[in-house]
């Protein structure tokens, strides 16, 4: 407690001389540049003539640009009254037993994890109950997507092979 008073009285000493001091200084000079070669100097333009060419209308550019059109096909984004983007559409999961491992909503035509896997498992064990069309209207996907997903992935399986030799040891 005494160190900081002591230190606090000692960096305010004569404080507004030492700041006189240093704004009195004389400011440094910025270093030398580096001369242009002669060739060079005379090749570069004067600002004059510089800013007299940024500004200058080039028509032959101008008549280029008078046939450029562009025209914007992107859908208009809904917005509510209140001037904010609408929410997207979202559906409750039906997950089961395992809620406490997955997200509870899901927007529209996607699926969480545990979803996925669950339908695979469904449709691997009964093909003709649980069928793409059926998948698609329970999660709210398109129907290309769940044939893909159902035709491409394949849950987790486990394999096990025999042993080719006797001498081979067994796992416990």
């Amino acid at each position: 407690m005494m160190g900081a008073r002591v230190s606090r009285v000692l960096g305010q000493f004569n404080l507004e001389s030492r700041a006189h001091r240093e704004i009195g200084k004389a400011k440094p000079a910025p270093a030398p540049r580096h001369p242009l070669p002669a060739a060079a100097a005379k090749q570069q333009p004067s600002s004059i003539e510089f800013q007299e060419e940024v500004t200058k209308k080039d028509q032959h550019l101008h008549t280029l640009l008078k046939d450029v059109y562009v025209d914007s096909r992107d859908p208009p984004k809904q917005v509510n009254k209140g001037g904010r983007l609408k929410p997207e559409e979202r559906r409750v999961t039906n997950i089961g037993n395992l809620s406490q491992l997955d997200v509870q909503t899901v927007p529209k035509g996607k699926i969480s994890v545990v979803e996925a896997l669950t339908l695979l498992t469904n449709h691997h064990r009964s093909p003709q109950t649980w069928t793409a069309e059926k998948i698609s209207m329970e999660y709210c996907l398109e129907l290309k997507d769940v044939t893909a997903l159902l035709t491409f992935f394949m849950p987790f399986t486990v394999e096990i092979f025999p042993h080719k030799d006797k001498k081979s040891l067994e796992s416990r």
